[in-house]
C-alpha cells in the first residue's frame, strides 16, 4: 500500500465515522462521544497527510506517533460506543476492525522509521 492509498483510506475512515455518528442518540452521551470520535478519526487522516510532507525522519516519526495515538483513540471511542450501546450494526464492527488495522499499520510504520533513524545515526558516527 503506497502513501496515496493510505491517505485515501484514512480519509474514508473519517467519512465513515461521520456517517456512523449521525446515528448516535441525540443526548449528552451521544453528542459528546460522537464529538470525540469525529475529532480523533479526522486527526488520523489529517496528521497522516502532514506526515507525508515531513521535513525530516525525526519530523515523520513525530507525526506518525500522533497518527498512531489518534487511531488508537478512535478505536477506544468506537469500542466504548459499542459497549455503551450508543450505536450498533455491521458498520460499527467494520470501523472497529479498520481502526485496529490502522493502529497496526501506523505502529509498524513508527517502528520502521525509528529503526531507520537509528541505523542512519549509527552510520554517521562511523
Amino acid at each position: 500500500m503506497n502513501k496515496f492509498d493510505l491517505q485515501k483510506r484514512t480519509k474514508q475512515f473519517h467519512v465513515d465515522v461521520i456517517k456512523l455518528c449521525g446515528r448516535f442518540p441525540k443526548n449528552a452521551a451521544g453528542f459528546e462521544t460522537a464529538r470525540q470520535l469525529i475529532r480523533a478519526a479526522g486527526s488520523v487522516g489529517s496528521n497522516y497527510r502532514a506526515g507525508c510532507r515531513a521535513k525530516s525522519n525525526a519530523d515523520f516519526i513525530y507525526k506518525i506517533e500522533v497518527v498512531l495515538e489518534e487511531a488508537d483513540e478512535s478505536l477506544y471511542w468506537l469500542q466504548l460506543s459499542q459497549e455503551a450501546g450508543l450505536v450498533q450494526g455491521e458498520d460499527l464492527e467494520t470501523l472497529i476492525k479498520e481502526a485496529n488495522e490502522l493502529v497496526s499499520i501506523f505502529n509498524a510504520s513508527d517502528k520502521t522509521a525509528q529503526k531507520n533513524r537509528e541505523g542512519s545515526l549509527t552510520k554517521k558516527k562511523e
